[in-house]
Parts: C-alpha cells; sequence; structure tokens
C-alpha cells in the first residue's frame, strides 16, 4: 500500500514516456527528475495528474525537511492536493475506467488495526499519505493509487476543484467533529488562511446561520466577507489584547448572539485563548491548525465552563460530500485558487515561492 512510486534512480526500460516529478531533494531546494512508477495491482488505478495544489505543510517540508517527527532523509515526491485522469485501471477494479476524472484521498490507511475498523482511519497508526516521509506524494506526470481513494467527478466539477477537496475535507472533518448545523447558532473560525476560509464554507454548507472570522490580515478577512463570513474582526498577536478582542468578536455576531462552535485553524496559543474564551459554556472548540506543539491556553476557565475541547486530524470519509457540495454549488472553492503555474523546473520553484510568502497568495494551483 502507500503506492505513489519509487525511487528516481531507474528508469523502467522500454518505457515510451519518463514519468518526471517534483522532488525535494535538500532544504529549500526542488528538482524535477525521473519517477518510476509501481507495478499496477489489482485495485490500483493509473493517473495522470491534472491539477495539483500546494499546502502549507509542503511549503515546511521545503524549508525544514521535517514536520514534528516526520523527518525527510532522503529524496522525496512533494504534493497530496491533486485530481487527475485515470490511465488505467486494475484487473479487479470495476468502478472506474480510463478516461475518468478523479479525485484522490492521499492517506493510505492499513484496514486491519483498531481504528480503521473502527471507522477513524484517519488515526491509523500505519497510514501511507502523499508526500509524508518516506512515502512519495502526487507532484508527478502520473502516480499508481488505490482504486477505492479515487473518487469520480461530475461533469459540472473541475480537475482544479477536485484537488480542492483534500483542504476542503480538513473543514469538513472539523464541523462533522464539532456537530455545526442549522442548530449551531454562531461558529467563530480563528484563521484566515486557506484552512480558516474552507472551515468557513464548510460551516456555510452544513447550515450554520452566523460565522464570523478572526485573522491579523486586512486582505484576508476581505476574501472572508467575500465568500460569505457574517462578521469579520481584525485582531493582533499580541497575548494582551485576548480579553478586549473578545469582547469585539462577540459584539460583531450583535447582542445575545452566543458562538456554540469555534475552530482554530491557526493553532497558536493566542487563538486558541481567544477561542476558549469566547465560545459559550457548553460549547465547542475544535483545534484544526498546529502552528504550535506546545501552547500555554486557559484550560481552567474552559473547564468550569464544560467547553469542550476537540482534536481534529485530517479527515475520513469526506471526498464524496465534498463532490457534493461542489456539485451542488453549496461550496465554491474557485475564488480561492489565486496563482496558477506549469509543470517546469523554473515554473515549479516560483510557485513555491509564491505560496510561502503568502500576502495575495491562498492557494497556488500546477496545471499539469
Amino acid at each position: 500500500m502507500g503506492k505513489g512510486g519509487q525511487g528516481s534512480d531507474a528508469a523502467a526500460a522500454g518505457e515510451v514516456e519518463e514519468n518526471m516529478a517534483a522532488w525535494l531533494v535538500a532544504k529549500n531546494t526542488l528538482k524535477i527528475m525521473p519517477f518510476k512508477l509501481p507495478a499496477l495491482g489489482p485495485h490500483d488505478v493509473r493517473v495522470r495528474m491534472k491539477a495539483v495544489g500546494i499546502c502549507g505543510s509542503d511549503v515546511h517540508y521545503l524549508r525544514e525537511m521535517r514536520i514534528a517527527h516526520f523527518v525527510v532523509k532522503e529524496p522525496m515526491v512533494i504534493g497530496h492536493e491533486c485530481a487527475g485522469v485515470i490511465e488505467e485501471v486494475g484487473s479487479g477494479v470495476t468502478h472506474l475506467a480510463a478516461g475518468d476524472r478523479v479525485a484522490l484521498e492521499p492517506g493510505v490507511s492499513c484496514w486491519r488495526c483498531r481504528h480503521c475498523k473502527g471507522g477513524r482511519y484517519n488515526l491509523c497508526d500505519d497510514m501511507k499519505f502523499f508526500a509524508t516521509p518516506p512515502v512519495h506524494g502526487s507532484l508527478a506526470n502520473q502516480i499508481v493509487h488505490p482504486a477505492d481513494l479515487c473518487f469520480k467527478l461530475p461533469a459540472n466539477v473541475s480537475l482544479e476543484e477536485g484537488a480542492m477537496c483534500e483542504p476542503l475535507s480538513v473543514g469538513v472533518h472539523a464541523c462533522r467533529r464539532a456537530g455545526v448545523g442549522p442548530e449551531t447558532t454562531a461558529v467563530l473560525v480563528m484563521g484566515a488562511g486557506p484552512i480558516g476560509l474552507v472551515a468557513l464554507l464548510a460551516a456555510k454548507a452544513f447550515g450554520a446561520p452566523r460565522v464570523v472570522i478572526v485573522d491579523v490580515d486586512d486582505h484576508r478577512l476581505a476574501v472572508a466577507k467575500s465568500l460569505g463570513a457574517d462578521a469579520a474582526v481584525k485582531v493582533s498577536t499580541k497575548p494582551e489584547d485576548v480579553a478586549e478582542e473578545v469582547e469585539r468578536i462577540k459584539a460583531a455576531l450583535g447582542g445575545g448572539v452566543e458562538i456554540d462552535v469555534s475552530l482554530d485553524c491557526a493553532g497558536f496559543s493566542k487563538t486558541m485563548a481567544t477561542a476558549l474564551e469566547a465560545t459559550r459554556p457548553g460549547g465547542k472548540v475544535c483545534l484544526v491548525g498546529m502552528g504550535h506543539n506546545e501552547m500555554t491556553v486557559p484550560l481552567t476557565s474552559a473547564a468550569i465552563r464544560e467547553v469542550d475541547v476537540m482534536g481534529v486530524f485530517r479527515y475520513k470519509d469526506t471526498w464524496p460530500l465534498c463532490i457534493e457540495f461542489l456539485r451542488s454549488g453549496k461550496v465554491d472553492v474557485k475564488p480561492l485558487i489565486t496563482h496558477r503555474f506549469g509543470f517546469s523546473q523554473r515554473e515549479v520553484e516560483e510557485a513555491f515561492e509564491v505560496s510561502a510568502r503568502g500576502r495575495d497568495a491562498i492557494k497556488v494551483m500546477f496545471n499539469l
């Protein structure tokens, strides 16, 4: 399992077309090099990549060669937000065919452990996830992947939108964990980066009547408002401002409106403290972002108000719902795709530079 491909040290004999991929070879160094695909298994498909987005984790690996205990020890193909067109199917695949346009779920779990058997496969200890070392990613001409993790796209959903199912899945999973729905009085989203914005879109799609979003950047708040945020509040990075900012957040929602659910999509001490203090007694706070490994937060204050704190890690069973949201128009991710690049050495380097500097870049997308 955990297909993707093999190392670049050997080219398959007789290959008509050499498969190329973007390899992370050292800090701040990406190189397009050959990527040998594994043999197609009976339940696999070979997919020609057409759209691959850059995630913050991709940029972090490029800068640091590690995230937490996941360390890049040898060259690794980058990328995990992807969609493409099937070129070949294994002998046991009956629900897909060559030519089908598909969005790919990037994590291959073991299906044997208690987490997988219990339906929470996103917690699998043996997960093989695109571009999480030592597993190769999907920024390549072609990859091999299990067919059951490839989801056919409707005619009115583009391949770029299909690639956006991956970040959208994070927002969908967070809303499911927190039970967001039409009876949720208000949702607070901390952070208007890519994940904060898809969390906003997901909360609205689940029926939340009011969503307020918070960030330090005016441009991102303006984007959030254009995507349907009911209120946008600019805050500082100073911990001493939490109390005053909580009052401004509540005021932005109007008198008497309480925050039932907060989604911290930044993951810093200050954002988590704000979420905990702003959420009503008996409400829920989901930690979605992972900005800090360790935090100092007012847990005692949250505990005496019985605010539930929930972790969110990746997603499970989200692609069908994400695709339906896109098909029906309940979610429009197209405005999030701000920059597009081709697949040359120069363009790969430039795309990662644009994504890393942020500013007006929300989602940077490769068109292969």
